[in-house]
């Protein structure tokens, strides 16, 4: 397929001359390009241009082709694909383009492999509802989900509609998100709902707990109700999961959102990016007198002169150091995961050398 065909009707969903150039040897070998709309067992739904009729539509192709033992590169939402129409006795995806980003939290259950939440992100928008007093650090942690995707992170205080103090809290949320947009929006009265898209880049996921309002928030953005919405529980402010599983939906004008199911766990998986969530930390850390200062006792450190000045919140402190430690401990549990998978397949390598047919076996 000749892909500067498809781009007109692809650029909505992010499709441009980069992946154009990437898909060049895949469109040499009959594959069609293909953007994964959502994933479901073994399968998927992916959004392409059908070949004959020159128009958009929306095929089920059988995803284990490109399946992987670590989840991480198994097929997602928002990852763009290369499919076989022709394949019998469906259309598979044959192979996946590399990622430009992902959200990759850490898998539930004390396991040290990650899920990826959502591929080829432009921003990560990080719904919080005014429902309830919004918990900071776990703001925080979401925040340094999203900078570690490489999507820029956009936090949106919804059901601004149902307090009176907004604006307040968006002061207080802007204090521990450096570098992030923070706004506050009302998808019922539609406060805010124009600045918003008018920050939305090509692709957005959301991403938040059960209750945040993400499904009404993603019918505001398409203008018509496209996700199920249910109601949150008077006396604690938390949802049931209206969204079950990530879905990517076309908004009007161009562009796409991928609505996430609610999360409870928040797992980081690497390391950068709580850098950058925590950008006034590492910045102090640069002035201590000491380049291995531990920032306990030692002395022209420059954090524990914050933390006793005020300027470092004790509270921010010690959520930095809580991820910090999460992160040290996923690093050491995935390490030893790698090593057990090296040493596996070094088994099974050595133990097809020594079978019966080598000629080499003594």
């Amino acid at each position: 397929m000749n892909t500067s065909s498809v781009a007109p009707l692809l650029s909505g969903f992010g499709w441009d001359e980069a992946r154009a150039a990437e898909f060049t040897p895949l469109a040499e070998a009959g594959l069609t390009p293909a953007r994964i709309a959502r994933v479901d067992r073994g399968q998927c739904d992916v959004v392409l241009v059908d070949p004959e009729s020159g128009e958009l539509r929306t095929v089920r192709a059988d995803s284990r082709p490109v399946g992987d033992p670590d989840p991480v590169n198994c097929p997602c939402t928002g990852d763009w694909a290369a499919v076989d129409l022709t394949a019998d006795p469906m259309p598979a995806v044959a192979a996946l383009l590399p990622r430009s980003t992902a959200i990759i939290r850490k898998s539930a259950g004390g396991r040290s492999d990650g899920q990826v939440l959502a591929a080829n992100v432009d921003s990560v928008l990080i719904a919080v509802s005014l429902a309830a007093e919004p918990d900071l650090g776990r703001i925080e942690r979401f925040l340094a989900l999203a900078w570690e995707s490489g999507a820029e992170p956009l936090v949106v205080l919804t059901k601004a509609d149902l307090v009176d103090d907004a604006e307040h809290i968006r002061a207080d949320v802007e204090e521990i998100a450096p570098g992030a947009t923070v706004l506050v929006v009302s998808a019922e009265t539609g406060e805010g709902m124009d600045v918003l898209r008018a920050c939305l880049p090509g692709s957005t996921a959301l991403i938040g707990q059960s209750g945040a309002g993400k499904s009404t928030l993603t019918n505001a953005l398409i203008g018509a109700e496209v996700m199920t919405v249910q109601q949150t529980r008077d006396r604690d402010e938390k949802g049931r999961h209206t969204t079950t599983t990530r879905e990517l939906i076309l908004l009007p004008g161009g562009g796409v959102v991928i609505d996430t199911p609610g999360l409870r766990g928040v797992g980081l998986f690497g390391g950068e990016g709580l850098q950058q969530a925590f950008a006034e930390i590492e910045e102090l850390a640069e002035g201590c007198r000491f380049h291995d200062c531990g920032h306990r006792s030692e002395p022209g450190c420059a954090v524990v002169a914050a933390l006793e000045d005020g300027t470092l919140p004790q509270r921010r402190w010690e959520s930095y150091l809580k991820l910090q430690r999460e992160n040290q401990w996923i690093a050491s549990r995935t390490d030893a995961r790698i090593a057990a998978e090296r040493l596996r397949q070094w088994k099974i390598i050595t133990k097809t050398m020594r079978g019966p047919h080598n000629p080499t076996r003594r």
